[in-house]
């Protein structure tokens, strides 16, 4: 696990050494243990090391082949390395150490571009092939790694993280992304491949790309649309589909245990993180340590959960319990860690405990992926609900809405705004978006060509094989927009952050395509979300736990904006360049927030991001200037 940056002057102008050792030194906390910069005429690649996987000089980066044409830097892990290492010569090729960083250079070498299907791992990869003259960067299929680039006729920078790109090209951060700014609001967090500078870009999961001197392409090798579910399922045997699914999560954690240096894992309260720990434990010839981040306040704990499955299991527990104002403590760090703005609150729990494993280990197992693989969100049961309706005409929706909303409150003014949209897929977007009932605020008339989420979403949902049912549909967007670009880059920055790699078994490729294969009715049945999931814990958890409610990884956000947050708050969604940026009405703004200070509403999914949106302008000005998107000033 580390951090990558480089820059290819497609117009063979010599790289700044200097200007590559800083950039690379913006991304310290992914690689405390190691650094190293390596330039050949017009490219340069840049590296910061952590160590997992041969800890010798053997293992260090910026790497060259051992046939000399081909350099790497490379971030993540590849599990299936010493398989692939055997197929490329085993003892007859002359290897220099045993890390995962040499096979993958062998591998391209002996394969080209289409070595990145033989990948087992997560990965970010970027490849200079003196041969060719081309540069090739690569992400894994799901997205755990993040990789950033921009891409120009003179050149191509890119970089783990945006900091590293504006690091060796300042001019990137002067331009802000109206897509990028729209997804936030909508998503709170900036949906790929947009990054929220404009002239930088996410490079998508699944997609490689190619560059030389006068071309460029991008490929996509892989994509859940490809995986489509198996029908012949819909009536085999529960045992023979939990059995199969037993032995793809012990592979998927198994073959997650490689390391050579300590390992452990999160465990809350839930599913997930309990069958991974279970299996964990089962894999493993020594003791396995689990790492807890509890609460004082008893409506946020899950300590207890957690302990009994600790127990349950046979397991060494480190229990952390902090108040919720204890993770205010980390604001700072957060701040500096998201440098895109970034609203899900429960990236402060991730961080404690990536702080308190981190004390113990360097590697830990979570438990991410399991709700998108087999349809544990509620989202999805409201559109499994809702599909019945959109056969109705639109009046009789609109009546249905009419009364939900007096009847429900606040709930049903939700579903009746779900239930005017055109389409099932539709009203998923717009009940997955945290500016769903605070449309008044914005007047996105004045940005017509941006893409937020909802867009992004239908030509998401466009795309998709024909004849989906709805939960099919939303589980494989989810896979694509919400997984990559918001569970997963929280757990990447908040353990990068303490210099923790973590490591995702539920979203092995191999499981994840079964998982596409399978059809709905094994994932939500009789009401029961998880249903095949929830059948396997109850081989290994405690029937407490299988029978237990989901609860969310989740702080008080609400109650911090009217308490301890309240002065920096007032400050932010104060600040005139929050209007400027955005396409706000300020008096709608300022009304939501002193309905929200005086606990008539609560408005903080949209008022905490606007205040991050803030913090993230006001500490990105730089002398030159940011340049904000048009939006004019609205009344």
């Amino acid at each position: 696990m580390c951090g990558l940056t480089g820059i290819y002057s497609r117009r063979g102008e010599a790289i700044d050494r200097g200007a590559l050792v800083h950039a690379t030194n913006t991304l310290r906390r992914r690689g405390p243990d190691d650094e190293g910069v390596w330039t050949d005429g017009e490219v340069g690649l840049g590296h910061r090391r952590l160590a997992v996987i041969d800890l010798s000089a053997a293992g260090a980066q910026p790497m060259t082949s051992s046939s000399g044409r081909s350099v790497i830097a490379y971030n993540g892990e590849i599990y299936n390395f010493r398989e692939l290492r055997e197929e490329l010569g085993g003892g007859t090729f002359a290897w220099r150490g045993h890390s995962d960083t040499e096979v993958i250079l062998a591998a391209y070498e002996r394969w080209g571009a289409g070595f990145v299907t033989r990948l087992q791992g997560m990965f970010a990869i970027a490849i200079w092939d003196a041969g060719r003259r081309e540069l090739l960067l690569v992400r894994d299929r799901l997205g755990v790694k993040p990789l950033f680039y921009s891409l120009s006729e003179s050149k191509v920078v890119f970089g783990s993280r945006p900091r590293a790109l504006i690091a060796l090209d300042p001019v990137l951060q002067m331009q802000l992304s109206q897509s990028a700014l729209k997804s936030y609001v909508e998503s709170g967090y900036v949906g790929g491949p947009h990054c929220i500078f404009e002239r930088i870009s996410k490079l998508l999961p699944g997609h490689m790309l190619v560059v030389s001197r006068d071309t460029h392409r991008f490929v996509r090798y892989w994509s859940p649309h490809d995986h489509r579910p198996d029908l012949a399922l819909e009536d085999a045997s529960e045992e023979d589909l939990l059995d199969e699914l037993d032995k793809l999560t012990d592979m998927a954690v198994q073959s997650r245990l490689v390391s050579d240096v300590p390992l452990g894992a999160f465990l809350s309260g839930g599913l997930d993180s309990g069958v991974v720990v279970a299996k964990m434990a089962k894999a493993s010839r020594s003791p396995v340590h689990a790492f807890t981040i509890g609460f004082t306040e008893l409506e946020h704990d899950e300590t207890e959960a957690a302990s009994q499955i600790a127990r349950h299991i046979g397991v060494e527990h480190v229990v952390e319990r902090l108040s919720a104002d204890d993770l205010l403590s980390l604001m700072d760090l957060y701040l500096e860690e998201f440098d895109e703005p970034f609203s899900d609150s429960s990236a402060f729990p991730t961080m404690a405990v990536s702080r308190l494993a981190r004390r113990s280990v360097t590697v830990a197992l979570t438990g991410d992926g399991g709700d998108e693989l087999f349809a544990g969100y509620h989202y999805y049961q409201l559109a499994s609900r809702m599909q019945p309706m959109f056969a109705w005409p639109r009046p009789l929706r609109a009546m249905t809405g009419t009364v939900a909303g007096a009847l429900l409150g606040h709930r049903g003014k939700l579903l009746a705004g779900a239930l005017e949209r055109e389409s099932v897929t539709a009203a998923f977007t717009y009940m997955r978006s945290i500016r769903k009932d605070f449309d008044d605020v914005f007047d996105w008339s004045q940005w017509p060509g941006a893409l937020g989420y909802e867009e992004s979403a239908a030509l998401g949902f466009a795309s998709m094989p024909p004849g989906l049912d709805p939960v099919a549909a939303c589980t494989r967007l989810d896979l694509q927009t919400m997984l990559p670009d918001g569970y997963l880059q929280k757990v990447d920055l908040s353990s990068m952050a303490f210099s923790l790699e973590a490591r995702e078994p539920l979203l092995d490729y191999r499981l994840v395509e079964w998982s596409l294969r399978l059809p709905t009715r094994w994932k939500l049945h009789d009401g029961n979300a998880k249903y095949l999931w929830r059948k396997l814990a109850a081989r290994y958890l405690p029937k407490e736990i299988v029978g237990g409610r989901k609860r969310g990884f989740t702080v008080p956000i609400d109650r911090w904006l009217r308490g301890p947050l309240s002065d920096w708050f007032r400050d932010l969604i104060a600040d005139p360049v929050l209007y400027e940026t955005l396409p706000l009405r300020r008096a709608a703004v300022e009304a939501l927030v002193q309905a929200h200070m005086s606990g008539r509403r609560n408005a903080h999914p949209l008022l905490w991001a606007l205040a991050l949106l803030s913090n993230f302008l006001r500490h990105s000005r730089r002398p030159a200037g940011l340049v904000a998107p048009a939006a004019g000033r609205l009344p």
